[in-house]
């Protein structure tokens, strides 16, 4: 995280004596990044955060076998025909994925069991409904519209407050905001089109009692099911630059040309092996002879998965896209706007339409992407001859 945060009760110093009005000392746990390198936070916990009484291995409950793009095609999956068994965690239903990313939907109106990602980080985006964030930091009341971002191996659960219905991107490494958007010291830039106040932290300790506590985690061998000694909600206050967040994307500020700006300009986090671009309303551009749609366009190195989650999504129109939709575009072929867009925006630029209505999360990897069992479960198959109709 690009700055620091103090939650609760810390000593004034690091790695001093700190105890509890007992007299016992309170037990430190540093989370911290690549080895001590990057960022971290000390947080401080009524109990031994590593005393553990079980463990046991747990085979996965949904599908994650992962399936080439063969024949290569664009493609259509319709979310909305998706109904999770599960929690926002376990009832994940894997979409794609690759060695970098994975990305699942789910949709849940029961709180998860205590979960920790031991592989990456992830940003959950949150399509309908509210959810309460619960973890070692403290409580994120999230909801439509927000990227909730929780670092690795930060134990946490969800509670939904009704159905709610959720993009998981989980990462091989770590998610942050793009580097070009902040100073060499890490603060958000004039030119960024977000900054620090527009993020979302816990603001006070969430504190829990209870004994043998289970905590699902998932590594790269799999799933066990830890079982804690005592709750692991039990941290009296924290500091440092790695907590959970939310950002809602509608406090991104989209940038406008003349002409069409291309994806990168809706960049919001870039991960290991892949970006992560919010797609919102904005002025439409404005030279007196811009085509404001995209253009064709063939990305020679990335794949383009995009969930449209909002708004009238004008290139593709009459192509079957619409909310709840995921298009993936492969490498290796040459996407663009619906036969007849361009025209008709034009058109509508002419009438007085000055500005767009369409909301998507993209998220775009430089490995290709493999198609999940979920996917393949709701895939519109006459998607990739609609160019041609």
């Amino acid at each position: 995280m690009p700055y620091y945060r103090v939650v609760g009760e810390v000593p004034r110093k690091r790695h001093v004596q700190f105890r509890r009005p007992d007299g016992g000392l309170y037990a430190e746990e540093l989370m911290g990044e690549e080895g001590f390198s990057s960022d971290s936070s000390l947080l401080y916990h009524r109990h031994l955060p590593t005393a553990i009484v079980k463990a046991e291995a747990v085979e996965p409950v949904v599908g994650t076998r992962l399936e080439p793009n063969l024949p290569l095609s664009p493609r259509h999956f319709r979310t909305q025909e998706l109904d999770s068994a599960g929690d926002l965690v376990g009832g994940r239903m894997l979409l794609a994925g690759n060695g970098d990313v994975r990305l699942s939907y789910a949709t849940s109106d029961r709180p998860s069991e205590l979960y920790r990602n031991s592989m990456g980080d992830e940003c959950v985006y949150v399509q309908r409904g509210r959810v309460r964030f619960e973890s070692t930091y403290g409580v994120i009341e999230a909801g439509e519209g927000d990227y909730v971002v929780i670092p690795t191996g930060t134990i946490h659960r969800w509670v939904p407050d009704g159905r709610v219905n959720v993009l998981a991107i989980e990462a091989s490494g770590h998610i942050r905001p793009p580097k070009r958007y902040l100073s060499q010291y890490g603060q958000f830039l004039e030119h960024a089109p977000y900054c620090e106040r527009d993020l979302r932290a816990p603001s006070e300790p969430l504190l829990a009692e209870g004994e043998e506590v289970p905590v699902l985690v998932r590594t790269r061998g799999g799933l066990t099911r830890l079982v804690y000694r005592d709750h692991p909600f039990d941290v009296v206050g924290w500091d440092g630059c790695l907590y959970p967040y939310a950002f809602n994307i509608d406090d991104f500020e989209p940038v406008v040309k003349k002409t069409h700006a291309p994806p990168p300009v809706h960049q919001t986090f870039e991960g290991p092996g892949f970006v992560v671009c919010s797609f919102c309303p904005r002025p439409l551009d404005y030279h007196p002879e811009a085509v404001p749609i995209p253009y064709n366009h063939h990305n020679v190195d990335s794949d383009e998965f995009m969930f449209y989650v909002g708004g009238d999504y004008s290139a593709r129109r009459g192509s079957g896209i619409d909310v709840g939709s995921v298009s993936l575009h492969p490498a290796g072929f040459t996407h663009g706007p619906q036969p007849g867009a361009v025209e008709a925006v034009i058109e509508a630029m002419a009438n007085g339409v000055t500005t767009t209505s369409e909301m998507a999360v993209m998220v775009d990897t430089f490995r290709p992407l493999d198609l999940g069992p979920a996917a393949l479960s709701c895939e519109d198959s006459g998607y990739a001859w609609t160019w041609a109709r």
